[in-house]
């Protein structure tokens, strides 16, 4: 029998599938992180602007001051929400920086002994009480003086981020107004009250901060006692508690309020 060849060799290769190089380092999670956050605030935005404005006044007020101790004075000032406003605690803190922004004034020497802050139970009371010869507005007229105009500005610098209502208040004393126009003391309260708004407004403050302009003429004198004091002559700005407070009076002074001059150092 004839001898047959042997087969040839099965040879069998085998071939690795290349791997994934190793670990990936966790590239895909940060994208996929981006994009999750892209959306959240896409749906905050979209909520945002279904919102109404009391709502989209909080959220802006939070983002300017997250921690809710801003100053008092600002953008960053702590209440920036409607329903936030100040309160007895933070008026005595305004008194005391707008005390500080006056002793700067360059003519605050030749003031100092006609201005009063004192805190109330309506909010903070500015009163610039006026001199025989005028101090803050010319005599017999509406017109600010240099060194009213200054004040007044300054005053406007530091209230217009103060989210109260301000008053605007004008007093004269019981002399009679002569003129031959029929204008009276009730019109240059009034007038004198009005150019002090003004001013204000020119300085920052929001016209819709300014709730009232009123002019008493002689009806609330501040020395009743001689009617014709100068300093029953004034300009008064408050600043108002959303809601009326109790303020304690010191001992032995019940049944009044408790004023705190401003400082004159």
């Amino acid at each position: 029998m004839a001898t047959q060849p042997n087969p040839a060799p099965v040879i069998v290769i085998k071939k690795k599938k290349g791997g994934h190089g190793g670990h990936h380092g966790g590239a895909w999670k940060v994208a996929y992180a981006d994009f999750v956050t892209a959306m959240m605030a896409l749906f905050i935005v979209l909520w945002l602007l279904s919102s109404d404005e009391k709502v989209r006044k909080a959220v802006g007020g939070y983002f300017q001051d997250p921690t809710g101790k801003g100053n008092l004075m600002g953008t960053t000032m702590s209440g920036a929400g409607e329903g936030l406003l100040l309160s007895q605690d933070d008026m005595s803190k305004l008194k005391e920086k707008l005390e500080q922004a006056m002793r700067e004034l360059p003519q605050f020497e030749q003031m100092k002994h006609n201005i009063e802050v004192t805190v109330t139970g309506e909010g903070l009371r500015i009163e610039l009480l006026e001199k025989e010869g005028g101090m803050f507005f010319e005599s017999g007229n509406a017109r600010p003086t240099e060194k009213g105009s200054e004040l007044i500005r300054m005053l406007g610098e530091q209230l217009k981020g103060v989210p109260n209502k301000l008053l605007v208040e004008g007093h004269t004393d019981a002399k009679p107004y002569s003129t031959d126009r029929g204008y009276t003391n009730w019109e240059l309260s009034a007038d004198r009250a009005n150019s002090a708004r003004r001013l204000l407004e020119e300085s920052g403050v929001p016209a819709a901060h300014i709730a009232q302009i009123r002019g008493f003429a002689d009806q609330k004198l501040r020395n009743p006692k001689d009617p014709f004091d100068p300093a029953n002559r004034r300009i008064s700005v408050l600043v108002q508690y959303r809601e009326p407070q109790e303020v304690k009076a010191p001992p032995g002074a019940a049944g009044h309020e408790a004023k705190q001059p401003a400082s004159h150092g």
